[in-house]
């Protein structure tokens, strides 16, 4: 695959994990728990292998910013889970879920170059 599949795998996905992630947020619904869940690990799942593809295929290594974006996306791939064990933490989980895509996004248009 070329590293345009991997990158438009990678941001679809990713854009798709914050989605649920603020869906599961805004209305923890115990009726779409399941859905939300599957479709986030879903989501996950494929900015996992899009985001690894495209530095393969990039050839980044192992730099600092790319520590950051997995911390980010394994803490972002959580917070579906989080937003219904302890809702009432809800606004403070939302902050937290919002600064987690604007150190992912710095990671990499700011901390690459």
């Amino acid at each position: 695959m070329s590293p345009t599949t991997y990158y438009v795998l990678h941001v679809v996905s990713v854009i798709l994990l914050t989605a649920f992630a603020f869906q599961a947020l805004a209305s923890p619904d115990a009726a779409r728990r399941k859905q939300l869940s599957i479709l986030s690990g879903i989501a996950s799942l494929v900015a996992l292998v899009g985001g690894f593809g495209l530095l393969a295929k990039l050839g980044h290594g192992w730099e600092p910013w790319v520590f950051v974006k997995l911390g980010c996306w394994l803490l972002l791939s959580g917070m579906v889970g989080l937003a219904y064990r302890f809702r009432s933490l809800r606004s403070l989980l939302t902050l937290g879920a919002t600064a987690l895509v604007i150190a992912a996004v710095y990671a990499v248009y700011v901390m690459r170059f």
